[in-house]
């Protein structure tokens, strides 16, 4: 009798859950990169108990045939790429097509979406990874997902969550990300029946800084407009005035072809310009909005997507210190 074997679907979500869902926050950056993709104008985020004991993300995008829905929950299945080749000029948020079928085996999720041409929508129920139940279901057009008791049969996984406020601030910061990388969408965050977060989607996104981080921080913007001709980098955004500076990077974004991502040659490169300007340490607000050209960079690098593979590393720093610095100056 052999001792290796092939895992069970089950098995493999729940192996799959501890990548690409680390914690409730997770859920929420998949389920609104989803939203994002599907063309959405508005979305909505409303947790309670840090998101461990319910999440709920809404939006009015393009929705979903009954067929689609049916396909969506299956590991791998995904509209975004087609084959290999397409992951060097993928232009969506998403393209793993692990979110659905990962989150749905760690918790009691439904989801309700609906196509505009279609006269009813699709309703799919999933427990813990078990079989789905799909039904038709009247519904507004776009798609709504619900996920209850996140983690409810991976305690191992659960008890290392911090407490619900900690969960629910990581989750905030999640969704300000979001919307500083799309002006042009509406966003709004509930938090235990309380609205913490709104913006207009009007695509101005000083006017988007300013709803997030209040009128103080607004007024202490310096516009961001670089362009590296030889490399095809354009670098726009915002950066605070060295009066208006933090005790941490919790108000920085860094933003690369509409993905929000995390690294630290941006975060050196801000560093370095504001050392020379500030005699005591601190980081200033900064929306940093880079696009380069799609083959220049590698996103599938780890499965929550956070992180970005760059042909030029250092070209990156460069043009990000140039830009900053000749902002500054101005």
């Amino acid at each position: 009798m052999t001792r290796i074997h092939v895992l069970d679907d089950a098995t493999i979500n729940k192996i799959a859950a501890g990548e690409v869902v680390e914690r409730p926050a997770s859920v929420v950056k998949e389920l609104v990169e989803n939203a994002m993709d599907a063309g959405a104008t508005a979305v909505e985020v409303e947790i309670m108990g840090g998101g461990t004991s319910f999440i709920r993300v809404t939006d009015n995008g393009r929705g979903m045939t009954g067929e689609d829905a049916r396909a969506a929950i299956l590991r791998h299945a995904t509209s975004k790429i087609a084959a290999a080749s397409d992951l060097e000029t993928i232009a969506t948020l998403g393209f793993r097509g692990e979110a659905l079928p990962t989150i749905a085996s760690v918790s009691h999720f439904s989801l309700l979406t609906r196509q505009a041409a279609d006269d009813l929508g699709t309703r799919v129920d999933i427990s813990g990874g078990g079989t789905p139940m799909i039904e038709d279901a009247g519904c507004a057009v776009g798609t709504s997902v619900r996920v209850e008791d996140l983690f409810f049969n991976t305690p191992a996984r659960k008890k290392f969550l911090k407490t619900n406020a900690t969960e629910a601030g990581k989750i905030s910061d999640y969704v300000i990300r979001l919307a500083l990388s799309r002006p042009d969408i509406a966003f709004r965050f509930i938090n235990n029946n309380r609205m913490t977060i709104m913006t207009a989607g009007d695509g101005d996104l000083a006017r988007t800084i300013g709803s997030i981080y209040g009128g103080d921080a607004a007024s202490a913007l310096i516009p961001l407009d670089f362009y590296d001709d030889a490399a095809d980098i354009r670098i726009t955004g915002y950066i605070s005035k060295p009066s208006l500076i933090r005790s941490s990077r919790a108000w920085q974004t860094y933003i690369v072809n509409g993905r929000t991502i995390q690294n630290r040659a941006i975060a050196k490169a801000i560093d370095n310009v504001y050392r020379s300007l500030v005699p005591k340490m601190g980081f200033p607000l900064a929306v940093i909005v880079i696009t380069v050209p799609q083959r220049t960079i590698d996103v599938n690098v780890h499965p929550q997507k956070t992180e970005m593979k760059f042909e030029d590393e250092g070209r990156i720093f460069k043009a990000v210190y140039k830009a900053v610095l000749d902002a500054i100056r101005g």
